[in-house]
């Protein structure tokens, strides 16, 4: 696996001419047009990259963006990869292995998630205090020495100093912030109310079908990450969900999640 993240990160470098860049986005369901935001320099498709999986998902361009955002340099993922597309928990993180060759030094990950909480309103931002994980642990296996430790710690996983940063600037730019847990589960299915209040009871906030592998492999190499779910539905409601409609809601709150990447970038 090593050997594989290394020689697709050659590739990488060799395509872009050794790019460099400060920072990694991933964009999740919705949102997807951030990528507009950034003057890009490069742009590889994710069929083109050797060792890459391919989107499957509506709402996930699969594309590898390089450019600069904010005069930094940064590479996004105009979509991911989920457990519950078949893919194995290795393939779902190999682009945050590869990201971290290429020279991130942090990591924003962003996803649609179903609220939880009750004080949460569909198009609020929540910013991500902490996760818990339903899904496969993708360190099982092997340990990658190399990268990072056998057993990594998940204390404040998502990096309070850019948690405080994104709190400064949203009071500034006058943007509604929330704050919560993630419950990370595997999907494909919307969840049940009945599992909406499970999550409840342990402890969360908001649930999603993704980022949260991401981030576990991210803290493994040491990287610091900042993460938002924009709350699409409103789990605990009778409305049933609707892929289209998670998409059309993250569109609209993506606006808002645009202008705090940037001054969050702007500021490394």
């Amino acid at each position: 696996m090593l050997e594989e993240i290394k020689k697709t990160a050659a590739f990488i470098d060799a395509r872009t001419q050794q790019f460099r860049p400060e920072a990694g986005i991933i964009l999740g369901t919705g949102l997807g047009d951030f990528a507009e935001q950034i003057d890009v320099k490069y742009a590889l498709e994710y069929k083109d990259i050797p060792g890459f999986p391919v989107s499957t998902v509506e709402g996930h361009k699969g594309r590898l963006i390089f450019g600069l955002l904010e005069g930094r340099r940064v590479v996004a993922m105009q979509g991911r990869f989920h457990y519950y597309e078949g893919y194995a928990m290795t393939q779902v993180t190999f682009p945050v292995r590869v990201m971290k060759l290429l020279g991130i030094g942090c990591l924003f990950v962003s996803n649609a998630s179903g609220g939880i909480n009750t004080s949460f309103r569909v198009g609020d931002l929540m910013i991500i205090t902490d996760h818990i994980n339903l899904m496969p642990n993708p360190l099982i296996g092997p340990n990658l020495a190399e990268l990072g430790p056998r057993f990594p710690d998940m204390h404040n996983c998502y990096d309070r100093e850019l948690i405080a940063r994104a709190t400064a600037i949203a009071e500034r730019e006058r943007i509604k912030l929330q704050y919560g847990v993630y419950v990370g589960g595997t999907g494909p299915t919307f969840e049940t109310q009945a599992e909406y209040r499970y999550f409840k009871a342990i402890g969360g906030d908001a649930a999603g079908m993704s980022t949260v592998p991401e981030v576990i492999v991210a803290r493994h190499m040491g990287i610091p990450v900042f993460g938002v779910s924009v709350i699409t539905n409103c789990g605990l409601s009778d409305e049933a969900g609707d892929h289209e409609d998670v998409q059309r809601q993250g569109r609209k709150a993506g606006q808002k999640m645009a202008v705090l990447f940037r001054e969050m970038v702007k500021g490394l």
